[in-house]
């Protein structure tokens, strides 16, 4: 039997900002997931004031839609002394140099996932953190999406008991980003769909489970379908056009198994590429608990979840407002920004936890490489 709730426990989730603070922002990197970014924050009714990308004109461009000023440089955006705090959006390998920047200019900071190309790198953002003015917040949007909203509160509430394992699945059948271009060029992205779709299923699991200690990682990496470029056929291509003298030198799917300290595993399934008939596989988060099991997907807009009651086994269907769930998780990531930026509020996702999963995805990686599993310190 299936029942729908509607009190205590699963009344709505507040969906709204719920607050609009007031500070000016800075855009660095003026792409895709920039202009995500600046609706965002023209939603919650903050400024943006200054832009710049390595492209002149794409900034000239996002200023004209979001207002602010493009600037010539980097260096040029970090002096504007009306700037509070910057969105880092730029490509994975300048994520630790545009962070650690805007860090020294005593800048508060979002930036976007993954942290960096290695624990290397989140070690220097780290240390640029600890010696700034300002804050760090991780841009894991997942974490802030309905579904995972109402997961998060069921679980703290100790409503599923022991959570012993997690299945973490992102899959496209036919769905490389911007092949040949910097997405699938390993030297700017740090790899493919592991670092591009898993860091946010990955980091969203250790979230739930109460970011537990992960011990141990086996994992594999294939490269199967984006060479040669103009071979492979595609069902959607964002991110741009193949680019037929580019370079795909990453992998198009990965899998592993994340052995956490207390027993919790996780399973991670991504994919860029593969044969998958439709409708045999699902997007999603799968909870097995000792009370009760869940599967929701991260941006869809139900959560069931399976459990007893009163001798019965029953499904549940949590209510909750999900009219949005993508703009929604952007919106309450945004309203926990603004509480770091304004109220020096404790970010939603740290830079401690950038750098964990950095180690996860590292090893990850290696495992693959050795072809055996791998033991993170």
């Amino acid at each position: 039997m299936t029942i729908r709730l509607d009190s205590g426990l699963d009344s709505q989730l507040d969906s709204g900002l719920g607050v609009r603070e007031s500070f000016r922002l800075g855009m660095i990197g003026c792409g895709g997931i920039g202009n995500v970014h600046a609706a965002t924050a023209r939603r919650a009714g903050i400024e943006i004031v200054g832009a710049w990308d390595i492209l002149q004109e794409r900034a000239e461009a996002f200023v004209k839609e979001y207002g602010g000023t493009a600037v010539a440089s980097l260096d040029e955006l970090l002096a504007m002394k009306s700037i509070d705090a910057v969105v880092v959006a730029v490509p994975n390998d300048r994520h630790a140099a545009c962070a650690c920047a805007a860090l020294r200019a005593g800048k508060h900071v979002l930036l976007e996932k993954p942290m960096a190309l290695s624990t290397a790198q989140c070690d220097e953002i780290l240390a640029a953190a600890k010696a700034s003015t300002g804050s760090l917040q991780m841009g894991f949007v997942c974490r802030q999406s309905p579904t995972a909203l109402a997961a998060k509160k069921w679980i703290d509430s100790g409503r599923f008991g022991e959570i012993y394992h997690i299945k973490a699945s992102l899959y496209r059948r036919r769905g490389i980003p911007g092949l040949g271009g910097w997405f699938t060029t390993k030297a700017h992205s740090g790899g493919g769909p592991l670092i591009d779709l898993g860091v946010h299923v990955i980091d969203l699991a250790l979230h739930l489970a109460g970011h537990p200690r992960v011990e141990r990682v086996s994992g594999m990496t294939w490269s199967k379908f984006g060479s040669p470029i103009a071979d492979y056929r595609f069902t959607s291509m964002w991110a741009g056009p193949p680019k037929l003298a580019g370079v795909f030198d990453v992998e198009d799917a990965a899998t592993a198994l994340i052995r956490c300290a207390g027993g919790l595993t996780i399973e991670v399934n991504v994919t860029w590429a593969a044969n998958i008939p439709e409708g045999s596989t699902r997007d999603g988060i799968s909870i097995w608990g000792t009370r009760a099991g869940a599967w929701f997907d991260v941006l869809g807009k139900e959560l069931s979840i399976a459990t007893e009651e009163e001798g019965m086994l029953v499904d549940l269907k949590p209510q909750f407002d999900a009219t949005d769930p993508m703009g929604q998780a952007w919106d309450e990531q945004y309203r926990h920004f603004a509480q770091m930026v304004t109220h020096r509020k404790t970010p939603v996702a740290t830079g401690c936890q950038g750098r964990s999963l950095q180690a996860v995805i590292d090893a990850i990686y290696e495992s693959s490489k050795q072809n055996r599993e791998v033991e993170i310190s």
